[in-house]
């Protein structure tokens, strides 16, 4: 493959998946980590750490439902009441000490926050959750979990939420979320809170 076909095939990944690290990169196109540094470079584009960084800047809504030191990981991209998706890099302090596998309850926590983070409400609590652990997660290793709201009216004051957290393109977690909603009290009835005080 030609230098000039390489690199278009680099920007095509990157616009695919901008999470996508070097490493993966260069076992996508079969070349070193150094070429893939010096292909981006050329390309003008920014290391991954830099490219989440921008992401979050300028492409979602604001958190409504938790402080944003709260969220456990990075909340990459936001759209209320719709999706989200989050990056949390497993650290020393994440894993066993023994073997450098992550603790689950981490896992869980970057899903359960964001599927609380989703909703588009002041107070949203996680009613029940339905988890599953597809594979351990490892020291170093980038979660992203990608959060979709299933359904807002199903049950009074409830919302559902479906998690999914990667590795790569691995699944490493799923997670079905009821998420309690506080708005869905006074506006159940058809009112608004307004209308109600007069």
């Amino acid at each position: 493959m030609s230098k000039k076909e390489r690199q278009q095939l680099l920007l095509q990944i990157i616009a695919d998946n901008p999470f996508v690290t070097d490493r993966e990169l260069t076992r996508q196109l079969k070349v070193s980590i150094q070429t893939i540094r010096l292909d981006r470079m050329e390309l003008g584009i920014p290391e991954l750490r830099e490219r989440m960084k921008q992401m979050a800047e300028h492409s979602y809504d604001q958190v409504r439902s938790l402080p944003p030191d709260e969220v456990v990981g990075d909340i990459v991209d936001l759209q209320l009441d719709k999706s989200g998706i989050s990056i949390f890099e497993i650290r020393e302090e994440h894993v066993f000490s023994r073997n450098g596998i992550a603790r689950g309850h981490y896992v869980f926590a970057q899903a359960n926050s964001l599927a609380v983070a989703v909703i588009n409400d002041e107070i949203a609590l996680t009613a029940s959750a339905d988890i599953r652990f597809v594979r351990m997660v490892r020291l170093g290793e980038k979660c992203i979990s990608k959060a979709y709201v299933r359904s807002l009216a199903g049950r009074r004051g409830k919302a559902e939420v479906d998690v999914f957290t990667y590795v790569g393109e691995e699944m490493v977690f799923q997670g079905h979320f009821v998420v309690y909603r506080s708005a869905a009290e006074e506006y159940s009835e058809g009112g608004s809170r307004s209308a109600d005080r007069h």
